[in-house]
């Protein structure tokens, strides 16, 4: 089991940035798949992006040319560079993780985090 701790948010006005980071307990973070979700008051929690074990990485339409996904195996570390935010991305960000292959954008990750704001003032 992975335990997922997430930080990095907080309130920026529009246009700043922020990033995000993700450790992650145990010793195999390398075989994980990651990805990052958020979910805004009143709403689904939607994909944000994710990044596989070789590195490759996947975005939301409304996030690309953004946000970038990285990470850091030596510091079982996953990142989420934000630039150019929008009020539209206030919202509760969750990192998650698998083992499986799964479909790298849906909900079924194992393992998730407990959440950081992020909120972005216009």
């Amino acid at each position: 089991q992975v335990q997922l701790v997430e930080s990095g948010g907080g309130l920026v006005q529009a246009g700043g940035s922020l990033r995000l980071s993700c450790e992650a307990s145990g010793r195999t973070f390398s075989s994980y798949v990651m990805g990052w979700f958020r979910q805004a008051t009143g709403k689904e929690r939607e994909f944000v992006a994710a990044i596989s074990r070789r590195g490759l990485s996947t975005y939301a339409d409304s996030v690309k040319g953004r946000f970038t996904i990285s990470r850091d195996n030596a510091k079982n570390t996953v990142y989420l560079q934000m630039n150019s935010l929008k009020p539209e991305d206030t919202a509760l960000y969750y990192c998650a993780a698998d083992q499986r292959i799964i479909r790298a954008s849906s909900l079924e990750y194992n393992y998730w985090g407990q959440g950081t704001q992020v909120t972005v003032s216009s």
